[in-house]
């Protein structure tokens, strides 16, 4: 048995396609945290405690430096459905293909912006995972969450919970899978912190470099379905 059976589907619900949206998706939380002011890009339950605890200390000059990062979350997930809806059904560019093309600029353009526009770096790329946890959302059938580990440990407990009182392996295979999407996050967050001491706001590079792989993974694969219908 293997941690990721190959089996047909979409070419975002591949595990290829996942593996790199997964580590750029730890990696890009690592990078706001140490390198932009310790905000979270992915876990804005922890900025909304931190947004709350400034403003019950009345402590108004970090109000935004954790607000702009929940708006912009909650921004990128409102524009990545609009494209969902406006270009699902285009022919010649998937529309995933268009949000992962938009998070690349993006956080290549991060990389630019020095340590005094903190508050805006932190802002783009929340909103870059908004995006990114709105559009792939599933895993070889199984719904996930490529920049957050709350649900996927809930999910794979749960399915490991199961397994022990059904012994379906293809339970065991799901709950696999979640708890391999978390090592995965965690493997990007470690490669964040780690590179982020060395190129510092250049980092976030690395990132775009990975959804790159992602983007042309589903290229290729979606030329292997279409060579495979005719």
């Amino acid at each position: 048995m293997t941690l990721f059976p190959k089996r047909r589907g979409q070419m975002s619900d591949s595990m290829v396609t996942a593996l790199f949206i997964i580590l750029s998706g730890g990696l890009q939380d690592a990078y706001t945290y140490v390198c932009r002011g310790k905000v979270f890009a992915n876990a804005q339950t922890g900025n909304i405690v931190l947004l709350s605890t400034t403003l019950f200390e009345g402590d108004w000059s970090h109000t935004l430096h954790y607000l702009a990062p929940v708006l912009s979350f909650l921004l990128g997930i409102f524009i990545a459905e609009c494209v969902h809806r406006r270009f699902k059904h285009m022919e010649r560019v998937h529309w995933r293909q268009m949000i992962l093309l938009a998070e690349i600029i993006l956080l290549i353009a991060v990389g630019f912006l020095p340590q005094s526009l903190n508050t805006t770096a932190n802002a783009v790329v929340s909103f870059v995972c908004a995006m990114q946890v709105q559009t792939f959302r599933k895993i070889r059938g199984h719904a996930y969450a490529s920049t957050m580990c709350i649900g996927n440990m809930r999910s794979g407990t749960e399915a490991l919970c199961a397994y022990f009182h059904t012994r379906d392996k293809e339970i065991l295979r799901s709950a696999l899978t979640y708890f391999g999407v978390v090592l995965l996050f965690a493997l990007g967050a470690g490669l964040g912190s780690v590179v982020t001491l060395r190129w510092g706001e250049k980092t976030i590079w690395l990132s775009s470099a990975l959804l790159t792989v992602s983007f042309l993974v589903m290229f290729l694969r979606e030329e292997e379905a279409r060579l495979h219908r005719e």
